[in-house]
């Protein structure tokens, strides 16, 4: 009998506490969290029956029953009846790139409260006149996701923002697969939006939200592979055979990537991330955000509709205007030859055709030579020293330094003396 003794103790503790004021309390918590959960449950299945709603009705519009579309994939499909109704917006196509630039940083200022120097604006713009891979790196709170997104909205056409999954290791987790049992393809939001902007003249932008919380090598691989080929030959094997009522834009399985889409990646740098390979980062263009902007009063401004039509002949013209001097090419030689001698390193042909392309762009935006070049130094050279043993690094940074003040000058290359100072701190 007295062994039942801590158990009735126990009991007695236990109606205690759920009689008393805080489980009451606490009672109410629950109950407002499961009514809160409930409430958004609901407003999320309203939303979605209004989004269905108005995709019906438009299809109803066009004499089309949607029960009638039988294709295994049933979004491109609608897409392809769709894209015949579809009316491309007014663009203004009589703007300079210094025009977008000063727009589009207004525009982010003044709309969406959001804060970026003209430099940082110029690197994001010439940027996308050089490659259709982006890496936004920085500190977490200094607004690369947002500038990305902002830029969607300045030019009239939001950006898709893909939130990347820790699983991820193959192209079907990014695109969709085909379901064996249902006989369907299940769409992905990429291979959607691929799709949508076959066709069209409009600038589409897709957000790789922490592109680097799994291996983009892995589940980007395709991507990659594709960027170094001519456009016209950017194919994407979506599915490996071929079905009679398949979208009209799938030749044998496979989706032509369009030139007028764009993929920014966000990347943090902690335990969670894994570390983005050369593969990446040589291929696509690298802007690092390490400070918020200082605050400015901004110019009241619209969004501009800009063609992808336009700004690539705004970038054609830049490169022919625009050329690397013939005495920085020196510099940038000097520079190469040392690191050759010094460290065993050195930047292929991608990395000196990026250089070639970015200046143009960059002076076409506002910027100067050597901020560009600077740039392009730091982000895309230096940072091969990143792998380097302490003791080489030590042995020769001084060196460094001393070649970076004789060559360009002293002060100059603000940007690359930052990494070469991290570089010696990182080794001492």
């Amino acid at each position: 009998m007295e062994s039942l003794l801590p158990f009735g103790t126990l009991f007695e503790s236990l109606w205690e506490f759920l009689s008393s004021g805080t489980a009451v309390t606490l009672y109410f918590v629950i109950l407002f969290l499961c009514i809160a959960g409930l409430i958004g449950t609901v407003l999320v299945m309203v939303k979605t029956d209004e989004k269905d709603s108005q995709k019906s009705g438009e299809l109803a519009e066009a004499g089309i029953d949607e029960d009638e579309i039988t294709s295994r994939f049933h979004s491109l499909s609608v897409m392809d009846i769709m894209r015949e109704r579809y009316q491309p917006p007014l663009f203004d196509d009589d703007l300079q790139l210094t025009d977008i630039c000063r727009d589009f940083r207004n525009f982010a200022a003044y709309r969406l409260g959001l804060f970026y120097s003209e430099e940082d604006i110029r690197k994001f713009v010439a940027g996308l006149g050089v490659s259709h891979l982006m890496v936004m790196q920085g500190l977490s709170g200094t607004g690369k996701t947002s500038m990305a997104t902002a830029f969607g909205s300045y030019i009239g056409n939001m950006s898709t923002v893909i939130s990347v999954q820790p699983m991820w290791k193959e192209r079907s987790d990014i695109i969709g697969y085909f379901n064996e049992f249902t006989k369907r393809f299940s769409e992905g939001t990429l291979l959607k939006k691929l799709y949508e902007a076959r066709g069209t003249d409009e600038i589409y932008v897709v957000v790789l939200d922490e592109m680097n919380i799994a291996r983009v090598e892995y589940y980007f691989a395709d991507f990659l592979s594709q960027m170094e080929l001519n456009p016209e030959n950017r194919y994407l094997e979506v599915v490996s055979d071929t079905w009679p009522d398949d979208p009209v834009l799938l030749e044998h399985g496979r989706l032509r990537i369009p030139e007028n889409v764009w993929f920014i990646g966000t990347a943090n740098n902690d335990d969670s991330t894994f570390a983005i390979s050369d593969k990446v980062y040589d291929r696509a263009m690298i802007m690092n955000l390490d400070k918020k902007a200082e605050l400015f009063e901004p110019v009241a401004t619209m969004e501009d509709r800009i063609s992808f039509t336009h700004f690539t002949e705004l970038v054609t013209r830049a490169k022919a205007e625009y050329r690397l001097s013939e005495e920085m090419i020196g510099k940038i030689q000097a520079l190469d030859r040392f690191l050759t001698e010094r460290f065993r390193i050195t930047y292929g042909n991608r990395i000196r055709r990026q250089m070639e392309e970015y200046v143009p762009v960059y002076l076409a935006c506002g910027g100067t030579e050597e901020e560009a070049v600077d740039d392009m130094l730091a982000k895309k050279v230096l940072r091969k020293l990143d792998g380097l043993s302490p003791a080489l690094i030590r042995y020769s940074i001084e060196d460094l330094f001393d070649l970076f003040s004789t060559v360009f000058g002293s002060g100059a290359m603000p940007l690359c003396l930052d990494s070469l100072d991290r570089l010696r701190r990182n080794a001492s």
